[in-house]
């Protein structure tokens, strides 16, 4: 008789009572002061484009395959050369040491004991090179202006760093209107005097001593450290300037900059047009994440599964990724379905180290993990290669 053991969760041990993504989410509100909570959680303006992400995975239903052996299932992925134990990596998010403490260098780790790749914002507040030293399989994602010497300063800072692959963040033109987030208290410049996020903190005493008080308040002393080829300006600060230079400059010819310099692969995120991803291969680049910034950059745009199915369809010869509303192993399974070779994971991860650490990320990775591999069992498949013999159609 086949027999399995089943180790019941410990009663204390929060990460392990997480059932699914969705669930750090809905704990992590209560554990962040709300104005972190929604500028994490939230998106732009009406929040319409979020949700059209979320609504077009949900929409995809597969045909599955039955009565096929799939005990010797794989849920290996290969993305640039480089063979991977699952098809999802982390996604860059900025601010995160101020969600989760040493929030940057704890996703990093997390990534590098499973195995995935993790991608440093350039909006961070940890040193790259603190990130790559942690974690040297990590990727770096810019945020360029439309300025040659300050471009070749941080990709050369990146290179000196060790990053093996550089993602050029494709669609911050100018900054969108984050009124969810504004509504509970997030603002920019973020001022220490603030009655209200002062308030936030007391009341949430456990992100206040772990994020905040520790290490003698080293929060007040956090900055945007990868902005540049130097550290930038702190990010609690009563006249904070962010020298974003002219981002609204930043085009094709920047790429071709970027590409001359940079002997490492080269990743283009936010492609949300085909005839963008075929301008990307003839500028040489390695790879495109199809991605509309999780819907917190513009919020008129169609959702991000069907920009990718047209990147898809263009056949071309570069490696498309894709992120936007991944939170189940099936969503992952829809992604690839629709094009992607691989899948980047953003907000339940940051949410689930604000929650629990270490442990939270690591338990984030697990299930997600192994909802990929529930999947494609229920699906009848053995590889990610077989999704091709399965459709999948709009459900009701």
């Amino acid at each position: 008789m086949y027999t399995q053991t089943i180790k019941p969760p410990a009663r204390k041990d929060l990460a392990r009572r997480v059932a699914n993504l969705a669930e750090f989410e809905q704990k992590a509100s209560r554990v962040l002061p709300p104005a972190l909570y929604h500028y994490v959680a939230g998106a732009s303006e009406d929040e319409v484009v979020h949700q059209r992400n979320l609504a077009a995975l949900r929409r995809e239903a597969f045909h599955p395959r039955v009565l096929v052996d799939v005990s010797n299932r794989s849920s290996e992925a290969t993305l640039m050369g480089r063979r991977y134990p699952v098809p999802f990596g982390i996604a860059p998010m900025g601010f995160s040491r101020m969600i989760a403490r040493d929030g940057d260098i704890v996703l990093a780790e997390a990534a590098r004991n499973a195995g995935i790749p993790f991608i440093l914002s350039g909006a961070s507040l940890t040193p790259m090179e603190e990130v790559a030293r942690a974690a040297p399989s990590s990727w770096f994602q810019a945020y360029l202006p439309g300025e040659d010497a300050r471009i070749n300063g941080l990709v050369d800072r990146a290179e000196a760093a060790g990053f093996g692959t550089l993602v050029l963040t494709a669609d911050t033109a100018v900054h969108p209107l984050h009124e969810r987030a504004a509504r509970h208290g997030f603002v920019s410049p973020v001022r220490k005097g603030d009655l209200t996020l002062l308030w936030q903190g007391i009341t949430h005493p456990a992100w206040l001593w772990n994020v905040f008080l520790r290490n003698r308040m080293a929060a007040l002393r956090y900055r945007f450290e990868n902005m540049d080829a130097v550290a930038g300006p702190p990010a609690l600060s009563s006249t904070l300037v962010r020298d974003i230079g002219r981002r609204d400059a930043f085009s094709w010819r920047h790429v071709d900059l970027v590409r001359k310099r940079w002997r490492g692969k080269l990743v283009i995120k936010g492609v949300m047009n085909a005839e963008d991803a075929a301008t990307a291969e003839q500028a040489g680049v390695d790879g495109v994440i199809v991605s509309n910034h999780g819907g917190r950059q513009i919020d008129c745009a169609v959702d991000g599964l069907t920009s990718l199915k047209a990147v898809a369809a263009k056949g071309l010869g570069l490696a498309v990724m894709y992120d936007g509303g991944i939170r189940r192993g099936s969503d992952v399974l829809k992604a690839l379905k629709c094009g992607a070779d691989f899948v980047f994971v953003g907000r339940p991860m940051l949410l689930a180290a604000a929650l629990a650490g270490p442990a939270g990320a690591a338990h984030a990775i697990e299930l997600l993990s192994r909802e990929v591999s529930m999947n494609l069992a229920l699906l009848g498949l053995n590889s990610l290669a077989e999704l091709d013999l399965v459709e999948m159609t709009a459900g009701q």
